[in-house]
C-alpha cells in the first residue's frame, strides 16, 4: 500500500507542465536569488566610473568593461597583504581549533566520564554567546599580553568561537562511528591514542573537512575581532581592510569595494566547490552499523 501511494505521488511529476511549475521554476528562482549578489559584484567591479555614476542606461549590464578597479585595488592599496593576513590567520586558527576539537569531541563521546553530556551541551552553549559580548573581556586579555595590532591577537581569539562549534559538530560525527570497531581494537591491545589515530580519524575525514570548512569560513569572514584588535593597515584582514580603507567619510569607492569583495569571496567558494562531497557526507554521518 505504501509503495502504491509512493508511485502515485511520483506520477504527479510526470507531466511536463507540473514539473516545470513545481520543480524547475522554484529552482530557477533560488539560483537567481543565490547568484545575483555575485553577479552584481562582478559587473560593478568592471564598470568604469562614468557608468557607475550615470543615471541613464541599464544598471544590470556593462557597456565598456574595465579592469581599472582591480589595478587600483591590487597596486594602490594593501589588499594583497590583507589577503595574505586573512589566509594566514584563518588557516592557523582553523588548524588549532580542529586539533583541540578532535580531542574534546572524542573524550566526550567515547571516554564516558561523569557529566560528559552536560559538558557537551555547555560547549555548544559557549558557541551561542555573541562575539559582540566576548570581545570586551578578550580585548583586555589581548592588551595585557601585548598582542594588540598583531596577527597573534586574531589567531588566539578566533578559537574561542571556533572550538565550541567544531567540537559540537565532531561529537555528532564521532557518535555515528560504530563503537564496536574501537572495542575490537581495545581487545587486540591497542591504546586510545592508536585507536584515535588509526581508526577514528581516517573514518572521520569527511567530518573533519566539514568542520574545517565551517571554521575556515567563520575565520575568513570575521569582522568584530579584526576591527577591534587591529589598527595598522598592513595587518588588517580583507573584511576590515576593504571597509575601512576604501570608504573615506561618505565617499564609497564602489568599484574597488566590489572588486575587493569579489576577490575575497572566491577562496571560500573554491573550497566549498572542491570539497562539497566531503561536506555533505560530513553532515549526514559516518559508517553505518
Amino acid at each position: 500500500m505504501a509503495a502504491r501511494n509512493e508511485s502515485i505521488g511520483m506520477a504527479y511529476l510526470d507531466g511536463r507542465g507540473r514539473k516545470l511549475i513545481t520543480v524547475y521554476l522554484p529552482l530557477l528562482a533560488f539560483v537567481i536569488v543565490l547568484l545575483f549578489p555575485f553577479y552584481w559584484m562582478a559587473i560593478t567591479a568592471v564598470k568604469p566610473e562614468a557608468e557607475l555614476l550615470a543615471r541613464d542606461g541599464n544598471p544590470f549590464w556593462v557597456i565598456k568593461p574595465t579592469l581599472a578597479h582591480f589595478r587600483k585595488l591590487l597596486l594602490e592599496t594593501e589588499y594583497p597583504q590583507w589577503l595574505w593576513n586573512t589566509l594566514l590567520v584563518s588557516a592557523v586558527a582553523t588548524f588549532v581549533s580542529l586539533a583541540a576539537s578532535v580531542f574534546a569531541a572524542y573524550a566526550i563521546e567515547r571516554l564516558r566520564f561523569r557529566g560528559a553530556r552536560h559538558m557537551g551541551l555547555a560547549i555548544f552553549g559557549a558557541y551561542l554567546v555573541p562575539p559582540s559580548i566576548l570581545f570586551i573581556p578578550l580585548a583586555s586579555v589581548v592588551f595585557k599580553l601585548g598582542l594588540i595590532d598583531t596577527r597573534w591577537a586574531l589567531i588566539l581569539t578566533y578559537p574561542t568561537f571556533l572550538i565550541p562549534f567544531c567540537t559540537w559538530l565532531l561529537m555528532g560525527y564521532f557518535r555515528s562511528i560504530p563503537v564496536e570497531l574501537e572495542e575490537c581494537a581495545l581487545i587486540d591491545g591497542a591504546s586510545r591514542w592508536q585507536i584515535l589515530v588509526r581508526i577514528v580519524l581516517p573514518l572521520a575525514v569527511p567530518g573533519l573537512i566539514s568542520a574545517g570548512i565551517f571554521a575556515f569560513t567563520l575565520s575568513w569572514n570575521e569582522f568584530i575581532y579584526a576591527l577591534t584588535f587591529i589598527s595598522s593597515s598592513e595587518v588588517k584582514t580583507v573584511p576590515v581592510g576593504v571597509v575601512t580603507e576604501l570608504v573615506q567619510g561618505d565617499v564609497y569607492q564602489w568599484g574597488p569595494l566590489m572588486a575587493g569583495a569579489l576577490l575575497g569571496s572566491l577562496p571560500v567558494a573554491l573550497i566549498y566547490s572542491f570539497f562539497v562531497d566531503y561536506y555533505v557526507s560530513g553532515l549526514t554521518g559516518s559508517v553505518k552499523e
